[in-house]
């Protein structure tokens, strides 16, 4: 029987470092699925990254837009490449969850670059502040939607190594997604116009796109 090297994060290291670390390409843990899992939990497994991968996508594509109007602002320009940096990140790692666990990709990728380019685009032509308040929209739900995957992660089969690193993975990205949040609030967010109009049409758009990509 083929037995596997239990993955184990430190507090030295991020767990996205499995991935992004060529030393660790050939491990179990970032090169392995589970096998031995009932057909319900393959589809989790597979609705949950087909809907972060399109995620990563969209939000890389909001930072997109967002710098292209904002890019040459010297305070907000500088914030917007920071978080766009780390979406980056969270994208490269998500298309190698995607290839190791053998996921299909949404079919929606292209309306989500264009609609995440527009929205980060557009709320940025609105002013700085619009701009931080879809971040913090966004960010609001991604947060909430990553909790919500860790919950539904407890059914998976704990004994592969992969398991236990991609569920360490969700956590660091959501405190990522938390922490763009918390940038977009201390930037005035909520002084943007309509602010409590406009996160609510954008948070509401958010929750759409995830039970679209968990389909398609």
């Amino acid at each position: 029987m083929l037995s596997f090297r239990r993955y184990a994060s430190t507090s030295r290291s991020l767990p996205s470092e499995m991935y992004t670390n060529p030393l660790h390409s050939g491990e179990p843990a970032v090169s392995t699925t589970p096998t031995s899992i009932t057909a319900a939990q393959r589809n989790a497994l597979d609705a949950a990254l087909r809907i972060d991968q399109a995620g990563e996508i969209a939000a890389n594509w909001i930072y997109h837009g967002q710098h292209f109007v904002l890019g040459r602002d010297p305070h907000t320009g500088p914030l917007i490449q920071e978080m766009w940096d780390q979406e980056k990140k969270h994208l490269l790692v998500m298309d190698k969850l995607q290839l190791q666990h053998r996921i299909r990709p949404t079919i929606l990728t292209e309306v989500a670059k264009v609609a995440g380019f527009g929205l980060g685009a557009v709320t940025a032509l609105m002013g700085k502040e619009a701009a931080m308040a879809c971040t913090e929209a966004v960010e609001t739900v991604i947060g909430e939607h990553y909790d919500d995957q860790l919950r539904e992660m407890e059914s998976l089969p704990h004994d592969h190594p992969s398991v236990p690193l991609l569920k360490d993975v969700v956590r660091e990205f959501r405190d990522d997604e938390l922490e763009h949040l918390d940038t977009a609030v201390e930037n005035y967010s909520q002084r943007a116009p309509a602010h409590a109009l406009l996160s609510s049409v954008i948070g509401a758009g958010c929750k759409v796109a995830i039970e679209l990509c968990k389909r398609v």
